[in-house]
Order: C-alpha cells, then structure tokens, then sequence
C-alpha cells in the first residue's frame, strides 16, 4: 500500500524582513554579498502549448516576474525558459541537460517551482541541487500536495520554502527567503573552514 501525500506544515518565509541598504556599487543587499547568479526552475515541456509549440504568456508570467526581480537586484539569472525563447527555440535533450546542469553547478543559489502537476524535469534539477550543496529556495503553490522528497528536503539541504497564489504578491518573501540561505549556507561554509 502506498502512503497518500499529505500536507505537511513546511518551514517558510512567509515573515519578510525589512531590506537592508544595498551594497555600494551592486544594487544588492549585505546579505546577498558572494551572491552573484540563480538558476531559476520551473515546469516547461509540460507547459507548452501543443498547437504552436510555445508557453502561453499566462505560463511565462511567473518567470518574467522573477527573472525580472532578480535581474533588477543585479543578479544573472539562468533560466532555460527564457534561454529557449518559450519554446520556440527548444534544444535538443542532449544539449539542454549539458547546458542546465553546468549552469546550475555554477549558479550561486537555486530558484524553483517544482509544479503541479510535478515536472519530472524540474525534480531532477532540484536533485541536482541538493547534490550540488546550493541553497535553495522552493516555491509551492498554496493548497497543492508535494511530493514528500521536496517537503522533506530541508532536513539534508539548505532550503526555504515559500507559498504563494501570486508569485508577484510573495516577492519579499521571496527575498526573505534568498537571504535566508545566502546566510545559513554562508555560514556552514565558513563553520567547515
């Protein structure tokens, strides 16, 4: 008998804490300092539009919004939504694999929607991730079922979990959230030194 998900209360970053002044020069907060690029990850294949091949403007909205946000804070964000122009210019699997999972080794955070439905895709990269020890930052939507893999990551990774309805309306969570890990993860590497 399989167990049936359930949903379980998740540490979030639902509290978003004042920003503090950027740092001279970067347009970052302090707590962002040694925090220079994001893989942002998210559902795709699954979200494209079977008659032209692309992702509807109302699919794109969520990664515009945090692309933009981030972008606007001075960070480089790789994304392969936007990479592969929508899905007009989708890469071969051989390609793209490649392609992600350097980008997500050498990113300094991690970003992800894992969808709802899962995205097989997305989990792998979240898998990689982990595996890569980069903090994390996991956005669920509210009063969706995840599987226990992502609810339980915390306990082997540096994550934060923010829910959401509108990823517009969470983004200083969002950023509550970034700083959260830069911090933890910054401090368990200087802990290891």
């Amino acid at each position: 008998m399989t167990a049936k998900p359930t949903k379980t209360a998740l540490p979030t970053a639902a509290v978003s804490l004042p920003a503090p002044a950027p740092l001279p020069g970067t347009g970052k907060p302090p707590e962002l300092s040694g925090v220079n690029s994001l893989f942002l990850a998210g559902p795709f294949i699954q979200l494209l539009d079977p008659l032209t091949g692309r992702m509807p403007a109302d699919a794109q909205t969520p990664f515009t919004v945090l692309i933009d946000h981030f972008e606007a804070q001075g960070l480089t964000v790789h994304n392969a939504h936007r990479r592969e122009a929508w899905g007009a210019e989708l890469m071969h699997p051989e390609v793209c694999t490649r392609i992600d999972q350097d980008e997500i080794r050498k990113a300094d955070v991690f970003v992800a929607m894992p969808g709802h439905p899962a995205s097989p895709g997305t989990h792998i990269e979240i898998g990689w991730a982990s595996a890569f020890n980069k903090p994390i930052v996991l956005l669920l939507e509210k009063d969706r079922e995840y599987t226990f893999l992502v609810q339980g990551l915390h306990t082997v990774a540096t994550v934060q979990y923010v829910e959401y309805t509108d990823i517009a309306e969470v983004l200083p969570a969002v950023d509550t959230a970034l700083r959260r890990v830069a911090a933890c993860h910054r401090g368990a590497a200087d802990q290891a030194r």
